[in-house]
């Protein structure tokens, strides 16, 4: 894998549309060349106990933060500048980067979920697991293949996990590792 995008969601409670943070990752020719991390403010905005303790965000961190359109616009414009993302519709295109995301079931569940609340477009975005390439290229040789543990295993030292971005770091070399 030399050229992608990774990104990673953390979320305000148990709604997938709840997207309190983002950090996404470009990678071109398997080097990290941009970065990009945004609060947004949630919807439903409540906060979870349980959330908050994974990633230490809450109310005070988000409620002046711009809700998901903006912040997925501006992520667009800033990190991406012109390159589409793979999806369905884009599949023939050789310049669509896919994204890759650890566990990207719960990731592509929640950039569906949110672009529903806010009745977006969805495009049927194509997503690779680093969580499903890990189990296969370790071939149970890790106790468990938690992202923490998968980027340990491929020489990154993941040190600020569940904070979006540090989260999206670590699956970008995860991915340029194992897919």
């Amino acid at each position: 894998m030399r050229d992608f995008v990774a990104i990673d969601f953390e979320t305000a409670n148990e709604c997938p549309s709840s997207v309190c943070s983002i950090g996404a990752v470009l990678v071109r020719d398997g080097e990290i060349v941009k970065t990009f991390y945004s609060l947004i403010r949630p919807e439903p905005d409540y906060y979870k106990w349980f959330c908050q303790q994974v990633h230490g965000l809450g109310h005070e961190d988000t409620d002046d933060a711009e809700v998901f359109p903006f912040v997925w616009r501006r992520m667009t414009e800033e990190l991406l500048e012109g390159v589409q993302i793979l999806s369905e519709d884009t599949a023939d295109s050789h310049d669509a980067l896919p994204l890759v995301a650890h566990n990207a079931g719960f990731d592509s569940r929640c950039l569906r979920e949110v672009f529903r609340c806010y009745r977006m477009d969805y495009p049927e975005y194509v997503f690779l697991d680093t969580l499903a390439a890990s189990r296969r290229h370790f071939c149970g040789s890790l106790e468990n293949h938690q992202l923490q543990t998968v980027a340990a295993a491929c020489g990154y030292d993941l040190t600020n996990h569940h904070h979006a971005l540090a989260d999206a770091e670590a699956c970008a070399w995860i991915a340029r590792e194992i897919l």
